[in-house]
């Protein structure tokens, strides 16, 4: 079962089949998709299969992306959460918005949204953010979460070179000023 998030904009909530006209659209851009090593975008049948993959990270893991749903609209605009698949050097806070969508903040707003629920839900301590040198916005993204750059790492059986943010988790007891 996948909690519901709900932020200022955006419903967070798990993925379902109905989504996968919308995420197969998402999942076409290239310009989008060249960020997460797919530059040729993926095709539908590509887009099932990472569909299915963010349904079984949370039966596997326990935690994992939410499909994001713009609430004015109804649309799904993307997806944001925690990932940790074999091989990865931490738990990882990530996102993907459409592109009709960049610029209008909803990835550092649903990349916080996981990053409390990662705290204050899993106990979470430390999280990192995994970006390609030349993903500017995403770097931007990760620093607006108060990420700062922890050292490189090789992913995907050492196909990336990638930077690799990172952020320590203030528990919520002591966010307040007590501890």
């Amino acid at each position: 079962m996948v909690p519901e998030l709900r932020t200022e904009r955006l419903l967070m909530r798990g993925f379902r089949d109905e989504d996968l006209g919308e995420w197969a659209v998402i999942c076409a851009d290239r310009d989008a998709m060249r960020w997460l090593g797919q530059p040729d975008g993926l095709t539908r049948e590509e887009a099932w299969r990472k569909l299915a993959y963010h349904v079984g990270h949370w039966q596997l893991r326990g935690y994992g992306d939410w499909a994001l749903v713009e609430q004015a609209t109804g649309r799904l605009v993307g997806r944001a959460g925690l990932s940790c698949p074999e091989g990865w050097p931490a738990v990882e806070v990530g996102w993907l918005v459409e592109q009709p969508s960049w610029g209008r903040g909803f990835a550092p707003e649903a990349a916080r949204a996981a990053v409390d629920w990662a705290r204050d839900e899993l106990g979470l301590t430390h999280l990192i953010s995994l970006i390609l040198d030349e993903n500017e916005r995403s770097a931007r993204v990760a620093e607006k979460l108060g990420m700062r750059v922890e050292g490189r790492a090789r992913i995907v059986d050492g196909r990336y070179d990638v930077r690799v943010f990172g952020m320590d988790l203030v528990p919520t007891a002591t966010i307040g000023g007590s501890r």
